[in-house]
């Protein structure tokens, strides 16, 4: 097999952050970018969202707790929805069904009988 001048490509086809396609020129690579409609983006920050939460359950990382909040917002605002919007809609589950202060973990449940 031969390749023409495509050194090492690598496929990425994801969703990137605004200044991802500088820092790839800056480190003396190429990269082909497209730019999407909101509707295309949304599905693909969707799945952004998955990569993040795995990177985060590997790594441990802050800064990928920091990433997962960047993506929420995203699709938050392309579904409409602000930043504060959001919180008011996270506080008042947080009332109505409580947080996660408590560090419960449900093991079972079961049905009482009269």
């Amino acid at each position: 097999m031969i390749l023409f001048g495509r050194g090492n490509l690598k496929k990425y086809n994801k969703a990137i952050r605004d200044k991802i396609p500088e820092i790839i020129q800056k480190d003396g690579h190429t990269c082909n970018t497209k730019t999407l409609s909101d509707e295309q983006f949304l599905i693909e920050i969707e799945k952004k969202l998955s990569e993040e939460v795995t990177e985060f359950q590997n790594d441990k990382n802050p800064e990928e707790l920091a990433d997962i909040l960047e993506v929420i917002y995203r699709i938050a605002e392309l579904r409409g929805i602000s930043k504060d919007e959001l919180e008011v809609i996270r506080t008042e589950k947080a009332e109505k069904r409580g947080s996660f202060q408590k560090n419960l973990f449900l093991i079972d449940t079961e049905k009482s009988v009269p």
